[in-house]
């Protein structure tokens, strides 16, 4: 079984898929962060040293945000898109 079969039959249970929906903020926000990295043509390393850091912290700051089980400060965040020269914007939305 795949893991896109394996997602796909996990997200049939409303318990898990309610618990998905929830990560889907932190999804989004490594999806962004991931593409800017590779637009930036950077490994993690590279990310790294700009940072003044070392590589496994980019590699735990990057699966932290799959795994909803650790949520980077807003500071390390813009401190790694700083490093890729991109910014953080933040918009606040009302639920309708």
């Amino acid at each position: 079984m795949t893991h896109k079969e394996l997602k796909r039959k996990a997200l049939r249970k409303a318990s898990v898929k309610t618990e998905y929906e929830k990560l889907e903020p932190e999804f989004t926000l490594l999806a962004e962060m991931l593409r800017a990295r590779n637009q930036a043509g950077l490994t993690q390393a590279q990310v790294a040293e700009r940072m003044g850091t070392k590589s496994p912290s980019i590699t735990r700051l990057e699966s932290s945000l799959s795994s909803g089980k650790h949520s980077p400060s807003l500071a390390t965040i813009k401190k790694y898109l700083e490093a890729l020269n991109y910014h953080l914007e933040i918009k606040i939305v009302r639920n309708e």
